[in-house]
Protein backbone atom coordinates (compact mmCIF):
# COMPACT_ATOMS: atom_id res chain seq x y z
CA UNK A 1 0.00 0.00 0.00
CA UNK A 2 2.81 2.37 0.72
CA UNK A 3 4.60 1.59 -2.04
CA UNK A 4 1.90 2.40 -4.55
CA UNK A 5 1.27 5.66 -2.94
CA UNK A 6 4.90 6.81 -3.25
CA UNK A 7 4.77 5.89 -6.84
CA UNK A 8 1.50 7.57 -7.24
CA UNK A 9 3.48 10.46 -5.50
CA UNK A 10 6.27 10.73 -8.18
CA UNK A 11 3.78 9.76 -11.41
CA UNK A 12 1.39 12.79 -10.44
CA UNK A 13 3.41 15.92 -10.55
CA UNK A 14 5.37 14.02 -14.00
CA UNK A 15 1.92 13.77 -15.53
CA UNK A 16 1.04 17.15 -14.42
CA UNK A 17 4.44 18.61 -15.54
CA UNK A 18 3.77 16.95 -19.12
CA UNK A 19 0.04 18.19 -19.49
CA UNK A 20 1.78 21.73 -18.64
CA UNK A 21 4.17 21.84 -21.16
CA UNK A 22 2.17 19.88 -24.34
CA UNK A 23 -1.41 21.16 -23.71
CA UNK A 24 -0.83 24.99 -23.70
CA UNK A 25 -3.75 25.99 -25.09
CA UNK A 26 -6.67 26.41 -22.96
CA UNK A 27 -6.04 28.70 -19.58
CA UNK A 28 -8.20 26.30 -17.73
CA UNK A 29 -5.73 23.10 -18.39
CA UNK A 30 -2.92 25.28 -17.24
CA UNK A 31 -4.45 26.06 -13.86
CA UNK A 32 -5.28 22.69 -13.75
CA UNK A 33 -2.26 21.02 -14.23
CA UNK A 34 -0.47 23.84 -11.33
CA UNK A 35 -3.31 22.07 -8.85
CA UNK A 36 -2.13 18.65 -9.55
CA UNK A 37 1.81 19.76 -8.77
CA UNK A 38 0.62 21.53 -5.93
CA UNK A 39 -1.68 18.39 -4.86
CA UNK A 40 1.03 16.23 -4.97
CA UNK A 41 3.38 18.08 -3.15
CA UNK A 42 0.53 18.46 -0.23
CA UNK A 43 0.49 14.83 -0.47
CA UNK A 44 3.96 14.01 -0.82
CA UNK A 45 5.39 16.53 1.86
CA UNK A 46 4.15 15.23 4.71
CA UNK A 47 3.85 11.40 3.71
CA UNK A 48 7.61 12.19 3.58
CA UNK A 49 8.61 13.61 6.87
CA UNK A 50 6.28 11.19 8.57
CA UNK A 51 9.03 8.58 7.62
CA UNK A 52 11.76 10.73 8.62
CA UNK A 53 10.22 11.04 11.71
CA UNK A 54 10.71 14.83 11.92
CA UNK A 55 8.52 16.63 14.55
CA UNK A 56 7.26 19.28 12.12
CA UNK A 57 4.93 18.39 9.75
CA UNK A 58 2.68 21.40 9.82
CA UNK A 59 4.04 22.94 6.43
CA UNK A 60 1.65 20.91 4.94
CA UNK A 61 -0.50 23.49 6.07
CA UNK A 62 1.66 26.08 4.87
CA UNK A 63 1.41 24.78 1.49
CA UNK A 64 -2.06 23.44 1.49
CA UNK A 65 -2.61 27.57 2.35
CA UNK A 66 -0.39 28.27 -0.92
CA UNK A 67 -2.02 25.63 -3.10
CA UNK A 68 -5.69 27.76 -2.21
CA UNK A 69 -4.01 31.02 -2.93
CA UNK A 70 -2.46 29.62 -5.89
CA UNK A 71 -6.24 28.42 -7.25
CA UNK A 72 -8.29 31.59 -6.10
CA UNK A 73 -5.60 34.06 -8.24
CA UNK A 74 -5.60 31.75 -10.98
CA UNK A 75 -9.51 31.28 -11.10
CA UNK A 76 -9.93 35.24 -10.30
CA UNK A 77 -7.31 36.00 -13.76
CA UNK A 78 -8.99 33.13 -15.44
CA UNK A 79 -12.56 35.04 -15.03
CA UNK A 80 -10.54 38.62 -15.76
CA UNK A 81 -9.20 37.52 -18.85
CA UNK A 82 -12.72 35.22 -20.52
CA UNK A 83 -14.61 38.61 -19.74
CA UNK A 84 -12.11 40.72 -21.34
CA UNK A 85 -11.34 38.65 -24.36
CA UNK A 86 -14.34 36.25 -24.44
CA UNK A 87 -12.23 33.02 -24.17
CA UNK A 88 -9.43 31.33 -21.95
CA UNK A 89 -7.06 30.44 -25.11
CA UNK A 90 -3.92 31.37 -24.17
CA UNK A 91 -2.65 32.37 -27.86
CA UNK A 92 -5.30 35.44 -27.27
CA UNK A 93 -3.14 37.37 -24.73
CA UNK A 94 -0.52 38.69 -27.61
CA UNK A 95 0.62 41.96 -27.65
CA UNK A 96 0.08 42.70 -31.01
CA UNK A 97 -3.77 43.04 -30.44
CA UNK A 98 -3.80 46.39 -28.77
Amino acid sequence: MYNSIMTLMFILPLVAMLNLITNQSHFLMTLLSLEGITLSLVLFVPLSLSVANAPNTSISVVLLTFGACEASIGLSLMVLMSRSFGTDMLNSLTMSKC
